[in-house]
């Protein structure tokens, strides 16, 4: 019996190693990862680079402190900075630390405009995390359910409806922020459309709101862009990210741009771990081949060669609701709860997800090949069609 907490419904697999998207199980199973660790894994596992940035800066320095400058700290907050448009990074260890900094954000934000009670409207579906306040801005009963009280100060309205938002906006003069997921992947792969995310900047701006994206799963180059927010042509106040990263390497980052970057104070915010040379090193190196490499162009090609040959084999195939998705992050809709399916896929050699009950999630590592996309469309073609009795 293991002694590890029994917070997990684990699958009966164990892997030893990887390479590129594929790992190995304790029997030298084969398996394609079309999951990256739930859209960690950005290059895949073994990667050169990556590798060998990590063993030569584990040779010279782990960790040091924040009441210290840490140069590779600074080094990268210069990089996300200037691939976001934004001012300042607070670095942490994962997205519900990033999220965590970003909602205490919002209230010291309001008390210094003089609210009491500030209020961040949330959505519908979503999911940010769980530590308390992040729990409670998820809007997910079935997660918060046993660790009430909640966490008060939130105001939850149906994703991608802006009339709803506007019916806020006329009523509580306590909200200071809006917190969003540009792509909801707990949720459900549920894509708020470029012209909501438009529209909620400019109410942010009329109300002197912060606009704040949760690009945690979404973000580093996932869809084709830095960030996916960037597809609408908007930029936020607030930004968390974290997953993707650092390639496995644990990192969270909340970056603040205009009356945002002036809010946190020395002693407002910390964090033991977060942005230490380690994690920093994983983070810059993932950065640097994603450009490199051209694996912002290569996510969004085969994230559509992906989803067109989804299209092209569920064509007139009864169950199959909706295929949807941007850029390497792809949702699979069908007509009936289909979590079975993940230990299918196992038994098949193929890694992948279901959230939401009846959505196929799709989250491979940036460097998949030509080849592996085809292979992960007619695996899962076979397995869902059979799944389906189709």
């Amino acid at each position: 019996m293991s002694h590890v907490m029994n917070t997990y419904v684990r699958l009966p697999v164990a892997f030893t190693h990887g390479q590129g998207c594929h790992v190995y199980d304790e029997q030298g199973r084969r398996y394609l990862d079309a999951l990256a660790g739930i859209a960690v894994n950005t290059l895949g596992h073994n990667h050169p680079r990556l590798v060998k940035a990590l063993a030569e800066q584990a040779g010279r320095l782990i960790h040091t402190s924040n009441i210290y400058r840490v140069r590779e700290q600074e080094l990268l907050a210069d990089k996300l900075t200037a691939l976001a448009g934004m001012d300042e990074v607070f670095f942490c260890n994962s997205g519900c630390e990033a999220n965590e900094a970003a909602i205490k954000l919002a209230r010291l934000y309001g008390h210094q405009k003089g609210i009491d009670n500030p209020a961040i409207i949330v959505m519908e579906k979503a999911f940010h995390g769980r530590t308390m306040a992040t729990l409670s801005a998820t809007g997910n009963r079935k997660v918060q359910a046993g660790f009430e009280p909640l966490v008060s100060g939130f105001v939850r309205v149906p994703f991608d409806d802006l009339p709803a938002v506007e019916q806020v906006a006329a009523n509580n003069p306590n909200v200071v922020a809006v917190l969003f997921e540009p792509i909801q992947g707990e949720g459900g792969v549920n894509i708020a459309h470029n012209d909501y995310m438009r529209a909620l900047r400019r109410i942010c701006d009329d109300k002197g709101w912060l606009f704040m994206v949760d690009e945690v799963q979404c973000g580093v180059g996932r869809t084709g862009a830095w960030f996916a927010h960037q597809h609408a042509g908007v930029k936020p106040d607030v930004m968390t990210l974290a997953k993707g990263l650092g390639s496995g390497v644990p990192i969270g980052a909340c970056l603040a741009a205009g009356n945002a970057a002036a809010v946190f104070k020395p002693g407002n915010h910390g964090s033991t771990f977060g942005g230490n040379p380690f994690a920093c090193v994983a983070a810059l190196t993932t950065l640097d081949v994603i450009i490199g490499d051209g694996l912002l162009d290569r996510a969004a090609q085969l994230g559509a060669n992906i989803r067109a040959g989804l299209q092209e084999r569920f064509e007139g195939v009864a169950g199959v609701v909706d295929i949807r998705g941007d850029g390497l992050m792809i949702g699979i809709e069908l007509d009936r709860a289909c979590g079975e399916l993940v230990t299918q896929a196992l038994d098949a050699g193929l890694l992948i997800n279901v959230t939401a009950d009846k959505v196929i999630r799709l989250l491979p590592p940036l460097v998949l090949s030509d080849a592996e996309a085809k292979q992960l469309v007619e695996a899962l073609a076979s397995l869902v069609k059979k799944f389906l009795g189709a």
